[in-house]
């Protein structure tokens, strides 16, 4: 896996994550259509630190955006759970820092446990989220 700085270009591949996500997840009301979410990464992507995860044939398999004066990750998706790709990106945010935050919707379960082994730590829960779908903030500390 090979993590690069996200350019406006991955939004198109990193769009469709993230719409993939979306539908396949019962609890989720709905979200921006795939063309919104792909003209805020274009925009986004510039202004916020943001890598991708790209396999050796050069396909994303997840990126990652985070607000960096706050060193809050505001975003990490992958396309298939498990392959990896989190995990390196998250390694990658970690980098020099020692501490992120994050924000996860409350029945994500599984997201949970993926930060909870990476040594992430839940310090709020029941948070109102701007979709409608109550949020925990985990915190990280070298």
């Amino acid at each position: 896996m090979i993590v690069r700085p996200a350019t406006p270009d991955d939004a198109p591949a990193c769009a469709g994550i993230v719409s993939a996500w979306i539908e396949a997840t019962d609890w989720m009301p709905g979200g921006p259509s795939r063309d919104d979410l792909e003209a805020m990464m274009r925009k986004g992507f510039p202004i916020r630190e943001a890598w991708v995860a790209e396999t050796e044939d050069g396909e994303i398999a997840g990126y990652l955006s985070m607000r960096p004066h706050e060193d809050h990750i505001i975003g990490l998706y992958t396309s298939e759970p498990g392959s990896g790709a989190g995990k390196a990106l998250l390694d990658h945010a970690k980098g020099k820092r020692d501490y992120l935050q994050l924000n996860s919707h409350l029945p994500n379960r599984a997201a949970h446990r993926f930060y909870e082994r990476e040594g992430f730590v839940m310090v709020e829960q029941d948070l109102e989220g701007t979709d409608g779908v109550p949020e925990v903030r985990m915190e990280w500390r070298r």
